[in-house]
């Protein structure tokens, strides 16, 4: 399952099924994904087929609600 955290825009937010324990988020539009890591600092894990301007705009939205996507995180996951 993977549960929709936010759509922005073109964007949405969400997260997969537990592939990993570090925090992160996924991103998906019609014209790539991108992967950002919450946690030690938001950064980015990986991307297909954005922009660099796209992967900025991301960051920054990943950077401003990332307190919110790690509360989302943890009550997903049972933190």
């Amino acid at each position: 399952m993977s549960p929709t955290i936010l759509i922005y825009n073109k964007y949405r937010f969400f997260f997969n099924s537990r592939e990993e324990k570090r925090r992160h988020i996924h991103v998906a539009t019609a014209d790539g994904t991108a992967k950002f890591w919450l946690e030690p600092i938001v950064g980015l894990a990986d991307y297909w087929n954005l922009t660099t301007k796209e992967l900025s705009e991301l960051k920054q939205i990943v950077e401003e609600k990332q307190d919110e996507f790690k509360q989302y995180w943890d009550r997903h996951f049972n933190q």
